[in-house]
């Protein structure tokens, strides 16, 4: 890592640098979680129930191992989240019909439109926050933030994009 301080560039960051980055991340997280917790609260949900609710609009028909292994949560926790999202009319299990044994997701109409509701606050938020910090802070802040990630993550991270549009 490197940071210019003084017209000199370093290529360490000291421990309160670090600290105060941790800091910017956990505060940036809130504000950026704040106004899909708000709806979602309208609805008893949480943000286990958001992050189905996105990997489910992005990769539509996913199967629920493949979400499983995207969010990194235990099968008891995402059945519990699903039969309320499948419950309340938001997602759609199929059967799959190569292997009956796998169950593909979707969203239904309604869920398709919490989903939107949700994601346009966040894109709003990162728009403005993208346009104040401009272009070459905004690609650094994605190499930052690739860069956290374990490699399984950011390979799987590289499969997301490259099969959207």
């Amino acid at each position: 890592m490197s940071e210019t301080q003084g017209g000199e560039t370093l290529l360490f960051l000291t421990d309160e640098q670090l600290r105060q980055g941790i800091e910017a991340m956990f505060f940036a997280y809130r504000g950026f979680t704040a106004d899909p917790d708000r709806i979602l609260a309208t609805m008893a949900y949480g943000r286990a129930h958001h992050r189905a609710v996105h990997f489910i609009a992005r990769s539509p028909g996913t199967t629920v191992n493949n979400l499983l292994s995207i969010l990194g949560v235990t099968k008891q926790s995402l059945n519990r989240v699903l039969r309320t999202l499948v419950a309340d009319g938001l997602v759609e299990s199929r059967i799959g019909t190569s292997d009956k044994r796998e169950r593909h997701l979707y969203l239904t109409e309604s869920g398709a439109a919490l989903e939107r509701e949700l994601s346009d606050a966040q894109r709003a938020r990162m728009r403005a926050a993208f346009r104040a910090a401009g272009p070459q802070a905004v690609a650094g802040f994605r190499q930052v933030l690739e860069a956290m990630m374990d490699p399984d993550m950011r390979r799987r991270y590289h499969a997301l994009r490259e099969t959207r549009p």
